[in-house]
């Protein structure tokens, strides 16, 4: 009666090999984890830009602050602040970072 299957040193190298790259793919993941957010922020910068624009090509003038694009359904308010934590503001149409400290 030929059982197939696997054997339990079989498992047991799987399990090794998988822990292995664990433990490489975890710490390289952490570390680089601030370059993503900072990644995340520039680009949630070029997106509010380009809101602020639509908004001027729609109603005739610029956003005062970002409320207005929160207010014309530009940006949903709950997506108020970058992934790392830094406020973006509108001041005279131009969009900025704000570093919010720890």
């Amino acid at each position: 009666m030929g059982q197939k299957g696997f054997t339990l040193i079989e498992m047991m190298i799987v399990l090794l090999v998988i822990s292995i790259l664990l433990l490489i793919t975890i710490p390289n993941v952490t570390k680089h984890n601030s370059v993503i957010n900072n990644k995340g922020c520039e680009a949630y910068v070029k997106m509010v830009e380009a809101q602020a624009q639509a908004y001027e090509i729609e109603t005739g003038k610029f956003p005062t602050s970002i409320t207005d694009l929160f207010d014309g359904k530009y940006l949903k308010a709950e997506d108020a602040k970058c992934p790392n934590g830094d406020t973006v503001t509108i001041n005279n149409g131009a969009v900025t970072v704000t570093k919010n400290e720890p």
